[in-house]
């Protein structure tokens, strides 16, 4: 029997809960209830939409869930996973934005209000985005990619404070990531004496959509189960 009774997994910037698919498939194959809701914009919209909006609803969803829970978050999904681990058992990081002091070794971008990430999505730039991923799921990605609250991402940017959590903590980093470069969260978990799953995936998202995705995720639980049950 799993250790773990309940998974919330929060995307990452110009995604959603479809990210998750093949983890989700995985995880529930294991016996865990999972949540991988798409993060919304406030009633204003998505340009007066920032980080704390999203904080919030990371925060209900997984206090919903049932304990032991964890939460799993990618990118900047991986941030918000940080701010909320105090409520969960043990938390998994893929690729994750990283917070202060290492956000100042990420690529300096501006961000315009909205990011245009759905409206100025072409097929060649997903294909590039996910050089091992097969094309049904190039073709679905490419179709729900959705525009982003640039003012979240210049709070995240611009460096938000997180501690280490006081639950395990697990990285999965991608062998090569344009975004966040594997040398960033790879210092943040030595600086942590949190444990890694490094992973041949080539791309930022591609532990979540490649090739490669499902047995990253059942190494994923399988660690999960492990250090639950070890708590």
């Amino acid at each position: 029997m799993t250790a773990v009774r309940a998974a919330l997994l929060v995307h990452g910037a110009g995604g959603g809960g479809w990210e998750w698919n093949v983890w989700r498939g995985v995880f529930e194959s294991a016996g865990i209830a999972v949540a991988a809701p798409d993060l919304q914009p406030v009633v204003a919209g998505l340009a007066a939409t920032g980080f704390d909006d999203y904080l919030q609803q990371a925060r209900a969803a997984l206090l919903a869930l049932p304990r032991p829970r964890v939460v799993v978050g990618a990118s900047l999904g991986g941030l918000l996973a940080l701010h909320v681990a105090d409520e969960a058992d043990a938390v998994v990081l893929v690729n994750p934005l990283p917070p202060v002091p290492w956000h100042s070794d990420l690529i300096s971008r501006a961000w315009p209000d909205i990011v245009p990430w759905h409206r100025q999505a072409r097929l060649g730039g997903t294909r590039r985005a996910l050089p091992d991923t097969d094309e049904a799921t190039t073709l679905f990605a490419f179709r729900h990619w959705r525009d982003e609250s640039g003012a979240v991402l210049r709070h995240a940017y611009g460096g938000v404070a997180a501690a280490r959590p006081a639950c395990p903590v697990l990285f999965v980093l991608s062998h090569a990531d344009d975004d966040v470069m594997p040398a960033i969260p790879s210092a943040m978990a030595a600086a942590w004496d949190a444990c890694v799953l490094q992973t041949v995936s080539p791309s930022h998202v591609g532990p979540l959509l490649d090739r490669h995705a499902a047995g990253i995720a059942s190494q994923a639980v399988e660690w999960l189960n492990r250090a639950v049950q070890a708590g």
